[in-house]
């Protein structure tokens, strides 16, 4: 007895010729190129980005020459924007050539096109949500709220150099690198969603490690070849957490921008997670812990200045730039002193930290569904 009906003019049964199909992907085209061509582009791409902070000395921090300083500011942000663009030169060109993408193809896969507010604003309402405790501690607590004003606002970002980085060309240049850019060439190289998830971010993750060698050439001793002990183990300690903030942020990033086709919505969800920095995870409000602020590095830190009064309002975390601020927080502390709230403020404050944090599980998939996503997840 057989089992299965043979096709005797292809000589095999047709649950074998499913089989065959299905792992040979017959019935499915062929994808215009291979996810390994899409990990060799996003890891040329990350060379590109950091790169230049070591081979000139121009942009290069020293012990001498602090990368907070103007003139290195404005010339990382020169060699930035030649990294995108030459990112931006190879994607557009695979997209064309081997994808037959037409421009609007282009702008869609880029998430340049077409734009929604609602997505921007629901992904904004979502990060949000999962900040309540922090934004409790800072505009009410701490009356950050007494600073907001257009011109307070206009300081921060456009006449002051670290918040102009830290918060426009770091999350712009970033979220068009890392999610743009190489999210597209994954697309095209038909890798599932989940997968793109997971992996993309670890490429933007270990991008940030870059700065361990960064953190160990500022504080090696003038005619020493490598720091004291102490150092490398506060630089490996910070590298470690830095490496697993930026790899969790990549993972919500590269989520957000699938489900909405929206590189401005995860840019701009970029800026405030910079602005906000790191939350409070243990120790009182109104106090600030100094060993908190000793394991945090300085890309995630968030609200690090070297100026006090700039710290109130220039926050954020670079990958490409970096940033030496200190924690609005800490600033807060030395400008006005511990505060001596009652126990209630800071039970309060780990309650929202909690509700914010169920909040923004139930309201993930609600939030960031558009008729714009790139990728279904099954």
């Amino acid at each position: 007895m057989v089992p299965y009906p043979v096709d005797s003019s292809r000589g095999s049964s047709p649950l074998f010729e499913k089989i065959r199909d299905y792992y040979t992907k017959q019935d499915v085209p062929a994808p215009s190129i291979s996810p390994q061509t899409a990990l060799l582009c996003a890891a040329l791409y990350t060379l590109v980005y950091v790169a230049p902070f070591y081979l000139s000395p121009t942009l290069r921090s020293t012990p001498l020459q602090s990368r907070d300083a103007p003139a290195v500011i404005r010339a990382r942000v020169r060699a930035v924007a030649l990294s995108c663009l030459f990112s931006t030169v190879v994607t557009v060109y695979v997209l064309t050539i081997h994808g037959q993408a037409s421009p609007r193809d282009i702008a869609r896969l880029l998430g340049f096109w077409p734009f929604d507010p609602s997505d921007v604003a629901r992904v904004l309402g979502l990060v949000a949500i999962l900040f309540a405790g922090p934004l409790y501690e800072t505009f009410i607590l701490n009356s950050a709220w007494r600073q907001l004003s257009i011109t307070n606002l206009k300081a921060g970002l456009f006449e002051n150099w670290i918040g102009y980085r830290n918060l426009i060309i770091a999350p712009a240049s970033e979220e068009l690198v890392f999610r743009s850019l190489t999210i597209s060439l994954y697309l095209l190289a038909k890798v599932r969603p989940t997968r793109i998830v997971f992996i993309t971010p670890l490429i933007f993750g270990l991008a940030h490690v870059h700065h361990l060698i960064e953190f160990l050439q500022s504080r090696t001793p003038p005619g020493k070849r490598s720091p004291p002990l102490p150092v490398w183990i506060n630089g490996l300690i910070r590298t470690l957490f830095q490496f697993t903030y930026t790899s969790l942020f990549g993972f919500f990033a590269a989520f957000v921008f699938l489900r909405t086709g929206n590189v401005y919505a995860v840019t701009l969800a970029h800026s405030f997670c910079n602005w906000m920095g790191v939350p409070r995870v243990w120790g009182r409000v109104g106090q600030f812990a100094a060993d908190y602020e000793g394991i945090t590095p300085d890309v995630a830190q968030g609200k690090r200045d070297e100026d006090a009064g700039a710290s109130a309002k220039v926050v954020g975390d670079s990958l490409a730039l970096g940033e030496r601020q200190e924690d609005s927080k800490a600033a807060y502390v030395r400008q006005a002193g511990p505060q001596n709230l009652g126990v209630g403020w800071t039970v309060m404050y780990y309650a929202l930290m909690l509700m914010g944090s169920y909040g923004f599980y139930r309201m993930l998939w609600p939030l960031t569904e558009s008729s714009n996503s790139l990728a279904a997840f099954s």
